[in-house]
C-alpha cells in the first residue's frame, strides 16, 4: 500500500494527503478476549487510523501472552430446585450436575437419573 523506504515523517505526510487521520494512543496493555482465552499485549505501540469514517486500531510490539479463561456460570435457586425435584436429588447434588453441565438443566437431570 506504501512505498518501502518512507521516514515516519514522510508516511506521516503522505497518510494525511490521502485523508488518513493518525493519532498514537499510549497504552501500557491491550486485552483481546476471545471465547475460551484471553491474548495480552503488554508494552505495545497503538497506532489509531480514520479513514472513511472507520477507525482501525494498529497494535505492534510488545510481550504477548495468553490465558485461558474458564466460563463462570451462574446457577440459579429455581434451576437448583428444579433438578432437585425432577431427579429426586438432594440440592448439593443438583447444584453439581448444573455446574457439570454448564447450566444445562436438562442434560443435568439426565445425568442425575441414570
Amino acid at each position: 500500500m506504501f512505498p518501502h523506504g518512507l521516514n515516519p515523517r514522510q508516511m506521516k505526510q503522505m497518510m494525511k494527503r490521502m485523508g488518513i487521520k493518525t493519532e498514537e494512543i499510549n497504552a501500557s496493555a491491550v486485552i483481546i478476549r476471545c471465547l475460551n482465552k484471553d491474548i495480552i499485549i503488554e508494552d505495545p505501540e497503538v497506532m489509531k487510523m480514520t479513514f472513511g469514517g472507520q477507525d482501525i486500531y494498529n497494535i505492534s510490539g510488545g510481550r504477548i501472552r495468553e490465558e485461558t479463561v474458564e466460563e463462570e456460570i451462574e446457577i440459579g435457586d429455581d434451576d437448583i430446585e428444579m433438578v432437585a425435584e425432577q431427579a429426586n436429588v438432594s440440592k448439593e447434588e443438583a447444584k453439581r450436575a448444573l455446574q457439570e453441565t454448564k447450566g444445562d438443566i436438562a442434560e443435568a437431570i439426565i445425568k442425575l437419573k441414570q
